[in-house]
């Protein structure tokens, strides 16, 4: 069995990445920002994060910050962001650099001396790019939240669950990385593109309610049209509809069922055994409790992988709901090598792939806060003597 960790980047020196010669900080923070600063180093983008001093911040290296997997491709420097010497530091640092990510809560940033204003006048080229939850201004602007606090605002978290059951958290993958981290990518390569025209760089504000509602466009549309229900579970995306939801097997299991279409609906019927019979059409609403209870008892019948071993080749849109463990080793995501191994985890390869350059995971996991201070300072033009002073007075690390 080819194992997905069998995966490698193509070769830089044979096949520039499309970012390659594009230089970016990160200014150290969780969630969408590390994620961001993943995707420009795995195009190939020579990202510098710029980490905190050891023990002053115990979530920015991490599961959701710049550590493991999610920190690959960069170098780190520490510096205290406080001391006027550290912020000098990076404004050194960002004075030839193409784009700043940064995801401090509005105001942080121009109170360390290191805002736009402040750092575009030395650098008009530069892409300043900004995550926050809420945006650089309004009522909320300064308020503290996560993924789930940001959903709660957009409408989006109120619309994801069962009926008459609580809402549910989608991971943090529709805020967070969605539309915050997928979103803050848009706008930067945007910039860039626009930069080769006027030659002068912008500010990005990237918010994570606005990234996530702006990805629930086709639902509010649909909602606007009066064709979507403000309750959860009486959909036809949201788990209400019969031939749109999962399904219990006698092993505890799931499968789920995607047939929208009239072709895939017959395509179900016939292999459940069903196509003679004569069954309410799904697109009537007030059926679908009565294909809901038919659809589980007969699903509740056979295991999950019977299931999926009957559907393969079937034109119906039923596939098993695979844990995190099984994922990687379907046979599709093996045949396409949709994961590769990082330090210690089997995490997915980059996407999108690009036919003629190619973008390729790092295999080390993120660095240690400030593994490579002296080297980059020193590519800065500070003579190591000046970097040691910068040490002993506790700006670096």
């Amino acid at each position: 069995m080819i194992r997905s960790s069998s995966w490698r980047p193509v070769s830089l020196d044979r096949v520039p990445a499309p970012l390659t010669g594009i230089r970016v900080v990160e200014l150290a923070a969780v969630g969408p920002v590390p994620f961001a600063g993943m995707v420009l180093a795995d195009l190939g983008a020579d990202v510098v994060r710029v980490d905190r001093l050891p023990g002053m911040d115990p979530y920015a290296i991490g599961p959701l910050g710049g550590g493991g997997p999610l920190g690959r491709g960069r170098r780190s420097v520490a510096v205290d962001l406080r001391d006027p010497a550290g912020a000098d530091v990076v404004r050194r640092l960002v004075g030839d650099t193409d784009v700043l990510l940064e995801g401090f809560r509005p105001g942080v940033a121009e109170r360390l001396g290191l805002g736009p204003d402040v750092l575009t006048a030395d650098n008009p080229r530069l892409v300043y790019a900004r995550m926050t939850g809420y945006g650089q201004d309004g009522p909320l602007a300064g308020e503290a939240g996560h993924d789930l606090t940001y959903l709660a605002y957009t409408g989006v978290l109120h619309a994801i669950g069962e009926a008459g059951r609580r809402p549910v958290p989608p991971l943090n993958v529709v805020g967070d990385f969605g539309g915050g981290g997928m979103v803050l990518i848009a706008g930067v390569l945007a910039a860039l593109l626009e930069r080769e025209r006027s030659g002068l760089g912008q500010v990005v504000d990237a918010a994570m309610t606005e990234g996530a509602a702006y990805l629930s466009t086709m639902i509010r549309a649909a909602y606007s049209a009066g064709n979507w229900r403000d309750e959860r579970g009486a959909n036809l995306l949201d788990g209400g509809a019969p031939h749109y939801r999962c399904y219990e097997t006698s092993d505890g299991r799931w499968v789920a069922v995607a047939a929208l279409e009239p072709p895939f609906w017959t395509a179900l019927l016939e292999t459940l055994g069903l196509g003679d019979a004569d069954l309410p059409s799904p697109s009537d609403l007030h059926l679908w409790p009565e294909l809901h209870a038919l659809l589980e008892g007969i699903f509740a019948t056979r295991t999950r992988d019977e299931w999926a071993a009957l559907f393969v080749g079937v034109d119906a849109c039923v596939a098993p709901v695979l844990s995190l463990a099984e994922a990687p080793e379907h046979p599709q995501a093996l045949a396409r090598r949709a994961y590769v191994q990082v330090g210690d985890a089997l995490v997915p390869t980059p996407a999108p792939r690009l036919a003629r350059t190619p973008p390729g995971a790092d295999a080390a996991s993120g660095p240690e806060p400030g593994r490579d201070t002296t080297a980059v300072l020193v590519e800065l033009g500070i003579g190591t003597e000046a970097v040691e002073r910068l040490r002993s007075a506790g700006v670096i690390a």
